[in-house]
């Protein structure tokens, strides 16, 4: 309708390219302006100034042998300055960039293992930037920002490196339990030879409290019994012990003792073997 008026109206972030009789003669910046046809001048079409995005993916391999899918971002706008050369001097901008990064990415990545490819991908990314930049600016067209926003491996690489860091996190907590578990037996071990140690302290002490007792006995005996050696004396108090144990033996529903052949008259030797001990005690002491 305006242009039946000889007027076109050029929204923000916009403008117009006029041409007079087939020939480029101005870029229209956003306003009102007057197109008057009847001298041979008509709008060729707008041009947005905005910043756009295209999202290129491109399927290449790494220097592994690896096939991945690159993810690249390309944010990019038309120069006020150059709106003419962005306007005509390419038919198809988004083929044109999607064709740079092609190249660029599939000459980069073959010469990075999978592990750098992740690791670099900023330097894909800035090296994708400069060599746009450097085409597109003849064009009028300002690359902002570049940007690789995934990396893709195969399906079958995805799940192997899965399985791979699984494995290294089992190994490492097979590590971390078997060493809790040294850990444990070091110190059921420490307390095992602590309880023996101080079991040991009991049964000497008890052996000493014995010794006590028996030659306490024995004293009070032969003052009491006058005529009576220290051997009689612990003859009598070694057959009495015996007597006491066969009879606590006995007396025991749920014994599991083991009788072997003894009688009385070996109460002699065994106390004759306690006699030699008790000697050789009170030789060692002096």
């Amino acid at each position: 309708m305006g242009q039946a008026f000889c007027c076109i109206q050029v929204d923000q972030s916009n403008v117009a390219i006029r041409e007079q009789f087939g020939k480029f003669d101005e870029v229209l910046q956003p306003g009102c302006h007057c197109l008057p046809w009847c001298f041979g001048s008509q709008l060729a079409g707008h041009l947005s100034l905005r910043v756009q995005q295209l999202d290129v993916r491109c399927e290449t391999k790494t220097k592994d042998n690896v096939f991945v899918t690159v993810v690249a971002s390309i944010q990019y706008r038309a120069l006020a300055e150059k709106a003419s050369d962005a306007f005509y001097k390419l038919s198809n901008t988004r083929a044109q960039i999607q064709a740079y990064v092609f190249d660029v990415i599939r000459a980069c990545v073959p010469k990075l293992d999978l592990d750098s490819t992740f690791e670099q991908k900023n330097e894909i990314a800035k090296a994708v930037e400069e060599e746009l930049e450097k085409a597109m600016s003849a064009y009028g067209f300002e690359i902002v920002q570049t940007l690789i926003v995934d990396i893709e491996p195969d399906e079958h690489v995805k799940r192997a490196m899965n399985e791979i860091n699984a494995a290294s996190r089992m190994r490492m907590a097979a590590t971390e339990k078997a060493e809790a578990e040294k850990i444990l037996q070091i110190k059921r071990a420490e307390g095992d030879a602590e309880s023996k140690y101080l079991a040991g302290l009991g049964i000497a002490r008890q052996r000493q409290a014995i010794v006590d007792g028996l030659r306490d006995s024995v004293l009070a005996f032969s003052v009491n019994v006058p005529g009576t050696t220290s051997k009689d004396v612990m003859d009598m108090i070694l057959v009495t012990q015996y007597f006491d144990t066969l009879k606590d033996i006995g007396a025991s529903s749920k014994s599991s003792s083991v009788f072997i052949p003894h009688g009385p008259g070996a109460v002699g030797d065994i106390a004759s073997q306690i006699r030699e001990g008790l000697l050789q005690a009170e030789t060692a002491k002096h």
